[in-house]
């Protein structure tokens, strides 16, 4: 079966994240959601719990750029080519809350080869807290294995 063939750009995304999901661990302990997958984007959200934040009282640095790293993982791996972070930096424009819905969103900046970069922007109550770009690499192998026999 050409898996790449049967389904369109759309639909191979979001079983790449459905296979993906089950295998993140982290990203579920953390309470993230998976909100939106296409090619070579993704949006996750995650609420700021009691134990993501830090002792000035907001959002721990480290919660919000898991954040956006699970969200850049799941766009860069959308086209069924396993993809790991090479590179990854965050800035930090605002603080997160208790409480607050972090909203990640990331998109495609280039691809070429097997090297891409993404940039995630992270918001609270639509308002931009974190900037994050990442550079990805693809690794051997698919998301799903049919499609192993359709590369070229």
């Amino acid at each position: 079966m050409n898996v790449k063939a049967t389904l369109s750009p759309e639909d191979l995304a979001r079983a790449c994240a459905d296979a993906m999901w089950t295998e993140d661990d982290a990203s579920r302990a953390l309470g993230m959601e998976l909100v939106d997958i296409g090619p070579g984007r993704a949006t996750f959200a995650m609420t700021v719990r009691p134990e993501m934040v830090n002792g000035q009282r907001i959002a721990h640095g480290g919660m919000i750029f898991t954040l956006a790293d699970s969200t850049f993982a799941f766009a860069s791996n959308s086209h069924n080519d396993r993809a790991v972070a090479a590179q990854g930096n965050i800035t930090f424009l605002r603080p997160g809350k208790l409480g607050d819905r972090l909203v990640a969103t990331a998109r495609e900046v280039s691809r070429s080869g097997r090297s891409s970069i993404y940039d995630v922007q992270v918001t609270a109550n639509n308002v931009v807290i974190a900037e994050f770009r990442g550079h990805s690499r693809t690794i051997p192998g698919t998301w799903l294995p049919a499609a192993e026999t359709d590369k070229t």
